[in-house]
């Protein structure tokens, strides 16, 4: 099978013909925790969920937050297949920008047990929204500073305070949602 390798240290895309079987993205990894997101149209990128704690390099592609290295290939239904998107295109929609709200929150969450990508529900009104830490960074990254700045004070404090950063980070998710639906 055709699939893209991102090697976020040389920040290079590599084209890989692989043999895929069930252990074969953990072998790429050397882990057997990955992350599997769907930032492409049509594609998993899985990505070594151990990544933030060994602070890997943050990068995006196009605006899902990836950390370290990554695996890309198509997937229809519940069919992996040869990727389908080219290399350039790939590399064209990989951001290596990453703004110091980023660094400096996951430099904090590096030291936590936190996973960006694990889904929890958070309750606006009387409706459960299933989101995850990845989407409340994102949303106080496009906040203003103070607010930005309160949120690093904050996960701070919780992590200094041996507190359940997990649950810190639900309390923001409801915060941010509250916030734009007012």
């Amino acid at each position: 099978m055709q699939v893209l390798s991102i090697n976020s240290t040389k920040a290079e895309v590599e084209e890989l013909e692989i043999q895929m079987q069930a252990n074969t993205v953990y072998s790429f990894f050397n882990s057997i925790l990955i992350d599997e997101l769907s930032g492409i149209n049509g594609h998993v990128v899985y990505a070594d969920a151990n990544a933030l704690g060994k602070k890997e390099r943050a990068y995006f592609i196009g605006e899902q937050l990836v950390l370290g290295n990554a695996l890309v290939h198509a997937r229809a239904g519940m069919e992996d297949r040869d990727v389908v998107i080219k290399k350039e295109e790939l590399e064209s929609i990989i951001n290596l920008d990453v703004n110091k709200f980023y660094l400096d929150v996951l430099e904090l969450l590096s030291t936590t047990e936190v996973n960006l990508y694990r889904s929890f529900l958070v309750l606006q009104g009387d409706e459960k929204v299933e989101l995850n830490a990845e989407w409340v960074l994102y949303t106080f990254n496009i906040a203003d500073t103070k607010t930005q700045d309160y949120f690093i004070v904050e996960l701070q404090k919780a992590i200094n305070a041996d507190e359940n950063v997990e649950e810190f980070i639900k309390k923001m998710a409801a915060l941010a949602l509250n916030a734009a639906s007012n």
